[in-house]
């Protein structure tokens, strides 16, 4: 698969790492992609009010830094999501069977998550109070959903931060305009109308939402390289992600 970035380290290499500061980089970022979709699985899957979903979800982190859930992954026997997935599922069962709603961590800081923002996200997309109208997914499903959601999300906050410190406003405008908006049926915006509206050549526009396509697909791709152990996981879950027949 050509043209997949190298440069990144594997963050579930650095979780098996003997070097402290080496461990935490890979730990936080784990936590940092896989929180969002643990929250939302267990407010759907699991059925928990806010509260609570925040402590499980905060408790699982924590006793797998300490139990060293990620040091123990084989890729060979499962995708490390739906393996992270398993590991959640079997915490949140323990913890429902043991009454155990208290925050763990033996002394592990309280991870700093964004969970108001999660659930605003959650209520904007789901009918119902207490999202007693979402349509059911198969746990797997509904995991890997919110996986897909998180990295395209995540890149795209990525591009932007990215064109923004590099003088190249206008791309990320017209990529954002052109293909991340949603428009009716009849309606998507023409490089010809995209033209006029920024005022600037239609092969201009062509030019920046090339290179904002390509920045954007490295951008993900780099953070998945992280996100994964090898190679082979590596390809298969870029296949998965972006749709690519490679």
């Amino acid at each position: 698969m050509s043209g997949f970035p190298t440069t990144r380290r594997s963050a579930l290499l650095a979780a098996r790492s003997a070097d402290a500061a080496e461990r935490s980089r890979g730990y936080g970022a784990i936590v940092s992609t896989y929180w969002r979709p643990a929250y939302t699985y267990v407010r759907l899957h699991w059925k928990q009010p806010e509260e609570d979903a925040r402590d499980l979800v905060q408790g699982f982190f924590a006793h797998a830094w300490e139990k060293g859930f990620f040091e123990r992954y084989d890729p060979v026997r499962a995708r490390f999501r739906t393996w992270l997935r398993v590991c959640l599922d079997g915490f949140v069962s323990n913890a429902r069977q043991a009454a155990a709603r208290e925050k763990r961590g033996g002394g592990v800081s309280p991870l700093s998550l964004d969970f108001a923002a999660a659930e605003a996200d959650l209520a904007s997309r789901l009918p119902g109070p207490g999202f007693a109208g979402s349509p059911a997914a198969d746990p797997e499903t509904l995991f890997e959903r919110e996986w897909v959601r998180t990295f395209l999300e995540d890149g795209l906050a990525a591009l932007r931060e990215a064109c923004e410190a590099s003088g190249r406003t206008i791309h990320w405008r017209l990529f954002h305009r052109y293909d991340v908006e949603e428009h009716p049926a009849g309606e998507e915006p023409s490089y010809a109308g995209l033209a006029a509206e920024f005022g600037v050549p239609v092969t201009q526009v062509t030019n920046h939402l090339h290179w904002a396509r390509r920045e954007y697909r490295r951008l993900v791709l780099e953070r998945l390289r992280e996100l994964t152990l090898d190679e082979r996981e590596f390809r298969a879950e870029a296949r998965r992600l972006l749709g690519r027949n490679e």
